[in-house]
C-alpha cells in the first residue's frame, strides 16, 4: 500500500467519523437528509486539510486549485452519497446511521479517484 493510499484511508476515516458524528447530533433535530448534508459540510474541513497535508502532499497545484477542484470533487461525492443515502434510508428503510455508512463507503472511491488524479493532480 502506498504512502497516499493509506493516508486517504486515514484521512477519509477521520472524516467519515466527524461526518456521522454530526449526523448522528443533528438527526434529532432535522430531517435525515439535512443531517447528512450538515455533516457534509462540517467533515470537508477536516477532509481537505488531511489530504492536502498529508494524502497528496506532494501535489503539483496550489492550494487554492486543490482547494476549488477538491470542493468540486467533494461536491460530486456528496451527491453520489445524498443519493445513495435516500434510496437506502427511504427506498429499503434501513436504519439511517447504516444507511449513511454504506453511503459513505459507496462515494469515497469516486471521492479517491478524482482527489488523486485531478484535485491533487502530481
Amino acid at each position: 500500500m502506498s504512502a497516499s493510499t493509506f493516508w486517504f484511508l486515514v484521512v477519509g476515516g477521520a472524516a467519515a467519523a466527524t461526518h456521522m458524528t454530526t449526523f448522528a447530533l443533528a438527526q434529532a433535530h432535522m430531517w435525515p437528509e439535512m443531517a447528512n448534508a450538515l455533516g457534509f459540510v462540517i467533515a470537508f474541513g477536516v477532509s481537505f486539510a488531511g489530504h492536502r497535508l498529508l494524502s497528496f502532499k506532494d501535489a503539483g497545484t496550489s492550494v487554492s486549485t486543490s482547494l476549488r477542484r477538491f470542493g468540486i470533487t467533494a461536491l460530486a461525492g456528496f451527491a453520489s452519497n445524498e443519493i445513495v443515502f435516500v434510496v437506502l434510508l427511504r427506498g429499503l428503510a434501513l436504519p439511517s446511521l447504516l444507511a449513511l455508512f454504506l453511503a459513505l463507503v459507496f462515494a469515497a472511491g469516486q471521492t479517491f479517484v478524482l482527489s488523486r488524479f485531478w484535485a491533487f493532480r502530481r
